[in-house]
């Protein structure tokens, strides 16, 4: 029952959105079909919109989409027909077009969508929107001579879109002016009164309607109020069937054996499938569930659509971005709006033609100027001016394109200048460089870019050329998917003759199969007997200090850790053992940058040394060979915390949590609390008493290299000797920085 209830509730949503994207779309057939092919074939651009709904709404797999003649394909229709010689011969070629279209489909074509940059779909939007807004401002005064369709910045009349707006306040038509003044008022109210925009009647229906009312009221008044003709909706009204049926074109099937059908049909398939894969994916980014539309079965459909279009006289189809856009300002939600806007444009242009010639052209202005203002709205250039330059530049290039040329035209030099950034950012960063400092010594790891081609081949050999003076050089291609047989070449000869002759080892790592070149590690990236017996406790001290680095920085060493694993089955010689506490917040060997065999680590809350702990730590430096014993206490410890609020209390612990075994470790942190506190605890703020636990902690640290040298006599002697170093830090667990003591 109740996905019964919703799936009414979403049917009732599409209702009311079809009508408003019937009303918004008829004008718009009629003006593409005015531009495209002239005044004697203004049913095909409505023929189109109803195969548009009904046909490829019905196969489409997008849910918001709405298709229908497309403003962007005016100029190549135009010069089609001119250069077929008759529309009959131009409906072959869209017919074979759609064939064309139907195997892009089946050959999954639709893939290229997925290369669009969103900044150049973004821009397309916006773009749109401001055409939108600059093409309807004359319709919006009652100047009229420019159709609806014609999208063009440069007119066929010699004006382009701003001299038409110049022109349009100079002849204005004063009762157009009144509805579209009070329709473009009427709309904005609406969208600020909640019972209204929350209402089920669409806002463009009631738009509509005050526009027809208000036309009457006009022609009563007579004079310079009167609306003419030229200022309404124009749809073809036939005295009978028979004339409608005469309106009709067919193709010329004759003409299949021109060579020219054939170019202009893969002329119109390419463009009209670019066309909609553009604006699906700019309708899909628009779509408030953020759904995906599945490209190749658009092709699929737009093809069947077209291939009806050619048999029966209709212009060229694609999803629009325009429809769609009101489609889902109005809240549909499924494609069955799409497929009644179709069944409301075929109903009323055969049954009604009269009722809709009494539309003023000006109150649809004023829908399609808000509509035009949401996908412009300022906030989508302060959006984009905020992600960079990277992403501002693409989408201000591609609204700019839009504007002055067409959206195809644009499309490509957005895409051309969003593909400049990206060999920009790829010939200046092709590959990045860190030296590494491993326990056998620096190591310079030369990191390839995704995509290595020869345009990267000199900053690769300038990046060879001008290296430090390290022994080794390893070059990572493990993020790499393809590199240029040239900058192979470079890396072999470079690995084999030129480093070898500079006293330079090169390593590789992460190449693929099918390259010669095969990966060799010549380095030893973990502690060996050989390498560890080489330190003196003071390199081990520098050696976890540039490990610290890394982690803050983090450029963490790269680490085979499967190669790792293999070479220290057999033996460890770890350099160093370290106390550290239990606390999961820190981990000894991820805070130093540490690989398998590096380090012992011992783990106690509080970071006390027991029997166990020394025993441990002598084994590690008398039996292993440790050089370093580091003991490491950390910030907010929960350990010592509690340590000074028992001090405070006076409690033990197993009084207040009733653990048996807790007590000897708070004992043993307590001899770094100041007997004083108990006073000064009164009068703590919660900083205060968090400064104290921190100080505490250092004190315990520094207790417990005490207790190393107390309690273990082997220890103390190794130290002496200078065969060992006894030192402490302490952990910032809030900015992961170190303080050796």
């Amino acid at each position: 029952m109740k996905q019964a209830n919703t799936r009414l509730k979403t049917w009732g949503h599409d209702i009311t959105a079809s009508i408003s994207v019937f009303l918004v779309a008829l004008p718009l057939c009629l003006g593409v079909a005015l531009a495209s092919a002239g005044d004697k074939q203004l049913l095909s651009g409505v023929i189109a919109g109803i195969i548009g709904g009904i046909v490829v709404g019905f196969l489409s797999g997008s849910h918001t989409s709405v298709s229908g003649p497309a403003a962007g394909l005016t100029a190549i229709v135009f010069a089609q027909i001119a250069a077929l010689g008759s529309f009959e011969a131009f409906l072959t070629a869209l017919l074979i077009a759609g064939l064309i279209q139907i195997l892009f489909g089946i050959f999954k074509a639709g893939f290229i969508a997925e290369f669009f940059p969103s900044s150049v779909i973004k821009g397309l939007l916006t773009a749109i929107g401001i055409i939108l807004i600059l093409k309807q401002i004359p319709h919006l005064v009652g100047y009229d001579p420019d159709p609806e369709g014609d999208w063009s910045f440069f007119q066929t009349d010699q004006k382009n879109t701003f001299t038409e707006i110049i022109d349009s306040l100079f002849d204005v038509q004063p009762g157009a002016l009144v509805v579209g003044i009070v329709s473009l008022l009427a709309l904005l109210a609406w969208d600020r009164v909640k019972l209204l925009k929350t209402s089920i009647v669409p806002a463009p229906l009631v738009i509509v309607v005050l526009g027809v009312v208000l036309f009457h009221l006009l022609k009563m008044m007579g004079g310079v109020w009167l609306i003419e003709p030229s200022h309404l909706v124009q749809v073809p009204t036939p005295n009978s069937w028979s004339e409608t049926f005469k309106l009709i074109q067919f193709p010329d099937l004759s003409q299949l054996l021109k060579p020219g059908i054939y170019v202009a049909a893969v002329t119109i398939a390419i463009v009209a499938s670019l066309e909609t894969l553009l604006n699906l994916e700019a309708v899909d980014k628009v779509d408030p569930q953020q759904r995906r539309s599945p490209p190749s079965k658009e092709l699929v459909a737009q093809g069947i659509g077209n291939v009806l279009c050619g048999l029966i006289g209709g212009l060229p189809i694609t999803s629009v971005v325009v429809r769609s856009t009101v489609n889902i300002n109005a809240g549909g939600k499924t494609k069955l709006s799409s497929i009644l806007h179709g069944v409301h444009l075929l109903v009323f242009v055969l049954f009604l033609p009269s009722l809709l010639n009494q539309i003023p052209l000006s109150c649809l202005a004023a829908i399609l100027i808000l509509t035009g203002f949401k996908l412009a709205h300022p906030k989508n250039f302060i959006s984009m001016w905020n992600q960079g330059r990277y992403q501002f530049l693409p989408f201000i290039t591609t609204v700019l394109a839009v504007l002055f040329t067409d959206l195809l035209i644009g499309i490509v030099i957005g895409l051309v200048v969003s593909l400049g950034f990206i060999l920009q950012s790829n010939l200046r960063r092709p590959l990045s460089k860190v030296l590494e400092k491993h326990v056998s010594g620096e190591v310079l790891r030369i990191r390839l870019a995704n995509q290595v081609s020869f345009l990267n081949k000199a900053v690769l050999s300038h990046m060879l050329d001008t290296t430090p003076e390290v022994k080794h050089v390893l070059i990572d291609a493990t993020d790499t998917d393809y590199i240029d047989p040239d900058i192979l070449d470079l890396i072999d000869s470079y690995k084999n003759e030129t480093g070898p002759a500079r006293g330079v080892q090169v390593s590789l790592v992460g190449f693929r199969n099918r390259y010669d070149l095969e990966d060799h590690i010549l380095f030893v990236d973990y502690t060996s007997q050989e390498l560890r017996d080489k330190l003196t406790p003071d390199d081990v001290i520098e050696i976890l200090k540039a490990g610290n680095q890394r982690f803050l920085s983090g450029d963490r060493l790269s680490r085979d850790l499967l190669r790792q694993i293999t070479a220290t089955a057999a033996s460890q010689f770890p350099m160093a053992v370290i106390l550290s506490c239990i606390d999961s917040r820190a981990p000894t060997e991820m805070i130093f940058d540490l690989g398998l065999g590096d380090v012992f680590t011992i783990r106690m809350a509080g970071n006390v040394a027991g029997e166990k702990e020394l025993g441990s730590m002598e084994y590690a430096c008398v039996v292993s060979g440790a050089k370093l014993i580091l003991v490491m206490g950390h910030t907010r410890c929960g350990a010592v915390t509690t340590a000074v609020d028992l001090a405070i209390s006076g409690k033990t612990a197993q009084e207040v949590t009733g653990c048996q075994n807790i007590d000897s470790l708070i004992k043993e942190i307590q001899f770094a609390v100041n007997p004083a506190l108990r006073e000064c605890a009164k009068t703590w703020t919660d900083e205060e008493k968090q400064a104290c636990v921190d100080d505490v902690a250092k004190k315990n640290v520094l207790h417990t290299i005490g207790i190393v040298r107390e309690r273990s006599n082997t220890l103390r002697k190794l130290a002496d000797e200078g065969r060992i170093k006894i030192v402490g830090c302490v952990y910032d667990i809030r900015t992961g920085t170190l303080e050796f003591l």
